[in-house]
Parts: structure tokens; sequence; C-alpha cells
């Protein structure tokens, strides 16, 4: 996630408590996915993985305007 961009990213999760928290919540999202894909229905693993989505999201926009401050 956030590949080409990995020293914003490190510097938001040092310096920005909230994209910590939703980075935390997503990463425990995308192992819990991982983990227990056999065993959920269908229904809560797609709940799950909107839910990834929308944090990714969430953190895009932050990164973009950390990203756009350092111009």
């Amino acid at each position: 996630m956030f590949e080409d961009q990995l020293q914003a990213v490190n510097e938001l999760l040092k310096s920005n408590a909230k994209f910590r928290e939703l980075y935390e919540q997503h990463e425990g999202l995308r192992n819990e996915i991982d983990e227990t894909r056999h065993v959920r229905n269908q229904f809560e693993l797609e709940r799950m993985k909107k839910e990834k989505l929308r944090l990714k999201d969430l953190m895009a926009v932050m990164l973009a305007d950390h990203t756009a401050g350092m111009r």
C-alpha cells in the first residue's frame, strides 16, 4: 500500500495520530481478511473489504495533503 510514497507514509505514521489510527485499522482488517477468508460468510467478508478500502481512501487523502505541503 502506497509503496511509491513510503517516506511520506513513515513521516505521517510518526507525526499524525489520526493517520496512524487509520493505518492500524486498515492493517488489522487486512490481516483479519487474510486469516479468516475461508470461515467468514461472503457478506461479512465483503463488508470488511469495503471498510478496508474506505480506510485506504481516507489515508490517501491525508497522504496527498501531506505531500502537497512538502512542495
